[in-house]
């Protein structure tokens, strides 16, 4: 019986050497979970970078786009929030399979639990510079100069300003740095606080990715859950109409 919501972030396809078996083993997740899974929703760097052309498309993740796209057909609800270093898949998931796409963090209700859902990035002060890097990135203008650069030379700019990023994002956030400076934290505190002043209804869950470190905290009487990453732990995280764990997975070889 299908019931369960499952969350997956960060596995970065397309970087290093084993992106191939990366990809691999996330379709084996897929495939072990699909009998129970009523929903996937991926919190974003699913892809390490990707454009959508209007008329090509990037090479590789054949199977997982299979994947996804048998178990769409198949009933199973698909939701993606776009990361950092995929922000530019634009409507592509959504006219190939049916995927429901996020730009930004979403209300959801589920089983009659109240969730705050996003990727992650460029919450609170600490982002500002990257904040503004966004903002260009999501320019149409910008994005019409780089769809009219040749494929080649753009996905090899933009794999080598991806490598940096994502070596400098691990440098700095390779670990829990305290609630005061964990700036998805402190951003669901404060939209937990603005609706309790608010009267309106509170969250259950946050769920976010980008962080590519697993965390679990109390806020009140909700739980802010970072997924970590697939990237390196093979992290995930599933709700089953009561609770919500995080786990992770151990591909059988």
């Amino acid at each position: 019986m299908r019931h369960k919501t499952f969350f997956v972030t960060d596995a970065h396809l397309g970087s290093g050497t084993d992106s191939r078996q990366r990809e691999a083993e996330l379709v084996k997740w897929l495939d072990s979970i699909e009998d129970e899974a009523q929903r996937v929703i991926m919190l974003g760097d699913i892809f390490d970078f990707w454009f959508t052309y209007k008329y090509v498309v990037p090479q590789g993740y054949t199977r997982l786009l299979g994947k996804m796209a048998q178990m769409s057909d198949d009933g199973v609800e698909f939701h993606f929030f776009i990361g950092n270093h995929d922000m530019w898949l634009f409507d592509y998931l959504q006219k190939e399979i049916g995927v429901n796409m996020h730009s930004k963090p979403e209300e959801m209700f589920i089983d009659g639990k109240h969730f705050l859902i996003g990727h992650g990035d460029g919450m609170g002060n600490q982002d500002l510079s990257y904040n503004i890097l966004k903002h260009l990135f999501r320019n149409r203008i910008c994005q019409w100069l780089f769809a009219g650069i040749h494929p080649k030379i753009g996905f090899s700019i933009a794999r080598r300003w991806s490598t940096k990023s994502r070596h400098s994002h691990s440098k700095k956030y390779n670990r829990y740095l305290g609630d005061d400076k964990e700036a998805i934290y402190q951003f669901c505190v404060r939209r937990q606080d603005e609706r309790q002043k608010a009267g309106s209804q509170l969250f259950d869950y946050f769920i976010f990715g980008h962080r590519h470190t697993p965390i679990v905290r109390s806020l009140g009487d909700a739980t802010y859950i970072n997924v970590g990453n697939w990237l390196e732990n093979r992290d995930y995280a599933v709700f089953d109409g009561e609770k919500t764990e995080l786990k992770s997975f151990q591909p059988s070889h």
